[in-house]
């Protein structure tokens, strides 16, 4: 995954691109970068490697030094971006969050006109680097920018720094936000709408599907209408989004109480007490407890002081390991108890039959589990999100080939996605069953998105349901 941040001042504005990207520390891992423009100097750009440390640790000397009345920045699971590009649009940054599918199709055809491109230490392609290269195929920034939307099979929003301005892109179907915040000297472009509160910034807009403007710091143009069609992701709620986040004036806070409060009127165990799994799944069980009447706890708590998120390694295995290693106990709280626990998902299921056994192992007398989503059955097609993995990774899709004898086909596998199928209760019980659960029942995609509380035709439910 990832995010990004964009400010646009009468003065400079190092200060708050340097704290409004910070504030999409929990949506990468690995890379960030800042570029800015002053009409003095021109541009200048830093990219660090984040694995390690904190964004406001690597960032500290740019903070100080870097100058300018434009910028941008990032950061990213993945490519190091933002990119400087000179091209025949004169000199300009670019940073993108998204999806490319069709990348090495995208590469074939834009190599033919001799155009060359750097590879990542994976071999890869930096896909910022891709759409950059797309938008010089045309003759202005809006033609190129439509025509990326246009061929990029996935996802793609982005900001483009010029001396004239920064472009703000959101995706064709709007599967990911951007928000334009305002205060009296200039205006910024965010994923996250949250960033800008404690910088002065108050609600300006939020782009719609498709829609493109040019920010500079005397107000903010579109240039291309938003169209009338979204898919936003849904799971930005359930799990990526920072709870005081909103996309498309929707609270994530707010609506993971409601998943809760949905979980409870359906279900039937009595436990002792309800927890939510760190970080993600203590607002759901919130929403449950207060529904239900059970009593919310923490039975055990996250070590943060030294394990910000920032630490996390791309490679699940060791993802695996030190979410393991964060969780501390409180005994007191676990001992001869009959607990009832709420995740955002289960996608491997690995961490969480480790959590579950971790509690026994503690003394705990039930592990009753309420995931906060449907069963993921399909891996996302849209966004690099760290918390979806490959289909044959998925416990379901095993789980699924295991009754099934074979590979479902695509008939069957939707079988497994109706609640109320035989097909889907075989499913679960195996789930529960090998993942060492006293039970399991999972949210219903129906009550998921009423408790989102916006159409469903503009929410994207692909992982759940495999409707595009």
């Amino acid at each position: 995954m990832g995010g990004f941040f964009a400010a646009a001042s009468k003065e400079d504005c190092v200060f708050d691109l340097f704290f409004g990207v910070d504030y999409h520390s929990h949506l990468g891992t690995r890379r960030a970068g800042m570029a800015v423009y002053s009409p003095e100097s021109g541009f200048d750009k830093a990219i660090h490697n984040i694995e390690n440390a904190p964004f406001r640790t690597k960032f500290t000397k740019e903070s100080n030094e870097m100058h300018g009345t434009l910028g941008i920045g990032c950061i990213s699971d993945f490519e190091a971006q933002p990119i400087l590009v000179r091209s025949h649009h004169g000199t300009f940054a670019v940073t993108t969050v998204g999806k490319i599918n069709n990348a090495d199709e995208i590469v074939d055809k834009i190599i033919k006109s001799n155009t060359h491109f750097f590879e990542m230490q994976n071999g890869d392609i930096n896909p910022t680097e891709l759409v950059a290269a797309i938008i010089n195929q045309k003759e202005n920034f809006i033609d190129g920018i439509r025509y990326a939307q246009e061929i990029v099979d996935g996802s793609l929003s982005m900001l483009i720094l010029t001396p004239k301005g920064i472009y703000c892109a959101r995706d064709k179907m709007g599967r990911t936000p951007i928000v334009i915040g305002k205060k009296d000297n200039g205006f910024c472009a965010s994923f996250e709408s949250f960033a800008y509160l404690n910088l002065g910034y108050t609600d300006y807009k939020e782009l719609g599907a498709g829609e493109i403007v040019i920010m500079t710091a005397d107000g903010v143009k579109t240039l291309v209408a938003p169209g009338k069609d979204m898919k936003i992701c849904t799971f930005l709620w359930i799990y990526y989004g920072y709870p005081s986040s909103s996309y498309e004036g929707i609270s994530v806070e707010k609506m993971r109480y409601n998943c809760g409060r949905a979980l409870a009127k359906r279900d039937n165990v009595k436990p002792d007490i309800v927890a939510g799994i760190p970080d993600s799944g203590i607002a759901h069980a919130i929403g449950y407890s207060n529904e239900s009447g059970i009593p919310f706890s923490r039975p055990f708590v996250k070590y943060t002081p030294t394990w910000p998120r920032s630490f996390m390694p791309t490679h699940q295995s060791k993802r695996n390991l030190i979410a393991k290693m964060k969780l501390i106990p409180i005994s007191d709280l676990i001992k001869d108890k009959s607990l009832l626990l709420i995740d955002d998902s289960i996608v491997r299921g690995t961490q969480l039959r480790e959590t579950t056994e971790f509690l026994y192992a503690n003394g705990a007398k039930e592990v009753h589990i309420r995931p906060a989503c449907p069963p993921l059955l399909y891996g996302c097609k849209y966004l690099n999100f760290s918390r979806s993995t490959s289909e044959m990774e998925l416990i379901t899709r095993r789980v699924i080939k295991e009754l099934e004898g074979c590979e479902p086909d695509d008939a069957t596998l939707k079988e497994y996605t109706n609640p109320d199928s035989e097909k889907y209760q075989k499913m679960v019980d195996r789930i529960c069953e090998t993942l060492h659960f006293t039970s399991l029942r999972y949210h219903r995609l129906d009550d998921m998105i009423e408790s989102v509380g916006i159409g469903a035709d503009k929410l994207c439910t692909y992982c759940w349901n495999g409707e595009e």
